[in-house]
């Protein structure tokens, strides 16, 4: 997929309602859901390479804001955000299963990543509560968000079109 104006504008507005929406500081069981379900929309309505442009510029822009301090835990962020985007993306025929793989993948790569990979390659160790907030959680997070991505779009035909998600 060629990257139009279209999908940078739609990417660019999609990225902002996140920045908004996270810059609020809302506990992370309200956080989360929205941030993945945008992160959903995306997909659905402009494409994979939509998605896996917010997932990446969302935890960098949050990082670079304060709203997300924690520098070690970005990469790990980005990487659950791009493996959500593309899963979904493949599987976006099926929304139902989508979701569920997606989420699914999210939470082993975050999980993966916090625990293993980022010790192993930057020697961080972090700490207990956030391991345990960038691991379980990820997975509640990412499920809740596209259940309610789906429910935009089988509210909002509006966004429907041949070549997007189908919703039924």
């Amino acid at each position: 997929m060629k990257i139009t104006t279209k999908v940078l504008t739609r990417s660019a507005l999609i990225l902002a309602i996140a920045i908004a929406i996270q810059s609020v500081r809302m506990p992370q069981f309200v956080t989360g859901p929205l941030v993945n379900t945008l992160l959903f929309l995306a997909v659905a309505t402009t494409g994979s390479i939509s998605g896996v442009l917010v997932g990446l510029f969302t935890p960098l822009l949050a990082f670079a804001f304060g709203i997300m301090p924690l520098a070690p835990a970005v990469p790990v962020i980005i990487a659950g955000n791009i493996v959500l985007a593309l899963a979904f993306g493949y599987l976006r025929k099926n929304p139902y299963v989508g979701v569920g793989v997606a989420a699914i993948a999210k939470y082993a790569v975050m999980a993966i990543g916090v625990y293993y990979a980022l010790p192993l390659l930057t020697g961080v160790n972090l700490p207990p509560k956030v391991l345990a907030t960038l691991s379980t959680p990820q997975l509640f997070t990412a499920i809740g968000g596209g259940i309610i991505a789906i429910i935009i779009l089988k509210a909002m035909p509006l966004f429907k079109k041949d070549k997007e998600t189908k919703v039924q």
